[in-house]
This record gives structure tokens, sequence and C-alpha cells, in this order.
């Protein structure tokens, strides 16, 4: 498992699977946000959260497709899927590998990224938490869509449909706890709902994502 994970970080770097393109994506919506709405600190304090949590939804989605990709299509899946190594195992390597090359960044540079929106200094720490939280649900929930829809053509659109209305909750809490953070409230219900949802979908996707594999590969 370890090689699989030194392997996939590897091809991240060398062939634009992810690395440093999330963070770039994360970057732009950030810069571009108050162009959009305008320089006033209140205005970007207020949204900041829930932008800093779209921006890095969004940033995690761009690299979902490439996950099963390269394997699939340098026929490597198919002696992966045969290798002593279980499938469940497999699974949990790619999403590793998705999250140190794309949650971990966008954890370390969100507080930076906040003080170009004026988020408060009190809800820094409640920002850092709750995407240390929920990307790697993220990347997981990722994992599991991009399983499903590996070798079939057009398929990052249909990744994307599949997996966004699962995003929603991990979007929601997130934010929430963000959001209390900054305006000094109690924000330890949406993290324990948000760590909730990661122990839960680190429970079971692996096997769904290890059921998905088997049907793509049969």
């Amino acid at each position: 498992m370890r090689a699989l994970l030194a392997r996939d970080l590897r091809l991240a770097v060398r062939a634009g699977g992810g690395f440093g393109l999330g963070l770039a994506f994360f970057l732009i919506v950030v810069v571009l946000v108050p162009f959009g709405v305008g320089p006033e600190a209140d205005i970007l304090a207020r949204i900041a959260p829930g932008i800093l949590w779209v921006a890095a939804l969004l940033a995690a989605l761009l690299s979902l497709d490439r996950i099963f990709a390269l394997d699939h299509e340098d026929g490597s899946l198919p002696l992966l899927a045969t290798a002593p190594l279980p499938l469940e195992m497999l699974a949990l390597a790619k999403a590793a590998a998705h999250w140190v090359t794309t949650g971990l960044p966008l954890v370390v540079a969100a507080p930076l990224l906040g003080v170009l929106l004026h988020l408060p200094g009190q809800a820094m720490p409640w920002l850092l938490v709750s995407l240390a939280l929920g990307t790697p649900a993220l990347s997981l929930i990722g994992t599991f869509g991009a399983a499903l829809t590996v070798g079939l053509r057009r398929g990052g659109l249909l990744l994307s449909l599949i997996v966004l209305p699962l995003y929603v909750p991990v979007l929601i809490f997130g934010a929430e706890a963000a959001r209390r953070g900054a305006e000094g409230l109690p924000a330890q219900t949406p993290l324990l709902l948000l760590a909730g949802i990661g122990l839960g979908c680190a429970a079971l996707l692996p096997f769904a994502t290890a059921a998905a594999l088997r049907v793509t590969l049969r």
C-alpha cells in the first residue's frame, strides 16, 4: 500500500494529476471574489467561510477523473486488481494520494487566502479544523465516483453529477463550523457532524469503491 501511495504521488507530480492544479484554482477563485462582490471588508468577512469552502470543494473536484484514468489507460488497473493488495486498500491508497496532492495543500493555504477575504482571526483555527476534517471525506467520495465512471466516455461530466450531491453535507457542516467560529459561536456540533461524515466515508466507501471497480473490470 505504501508503494502504491508513493507511485500515485509521483504520477501526480509528473503527469499533472492534480498536484498544484487545485491550489491554483483555489487561489483564482479567492482573488476573483472581491471583483464580483466588491471590496467592502464587512461583506467579504461575512461570506468568506462559504466562499473558501465552495472553492475548496470545486478545487478537489478538478482532479477526480484522473484517480483511476491513468491506470485504466496504461492497462495497470487490471494488474492492480489481481495484486495481493485488496481492492479496498487500493481505494484507500488512491483516496489518500488524492488528499495529499489536493486536499492538504488547500488546508495549508486556506489561512493565507482567508486574509485576502478579511476572514476574522478568530475564525482561522475553525476553518483549518473544518477543512482538515472535511477534505478527506471529499477525496473518499470522489474516489468512489471515479470508480463508477472509469473507462466511460465523457466520464468527467457524469462524475461531477454523481459526486456534487454527495458533497453537499460536507459543504454545509464545514462552512457552518467556519461561520460560527467567525461569529464567536460554539462550532463543536458541525465539527462533530463533519467528523462523523468522514469516519462513515472511511468505513463504507472503500468497500463501495472496490465493488464498483469489480463491476467495471468485469
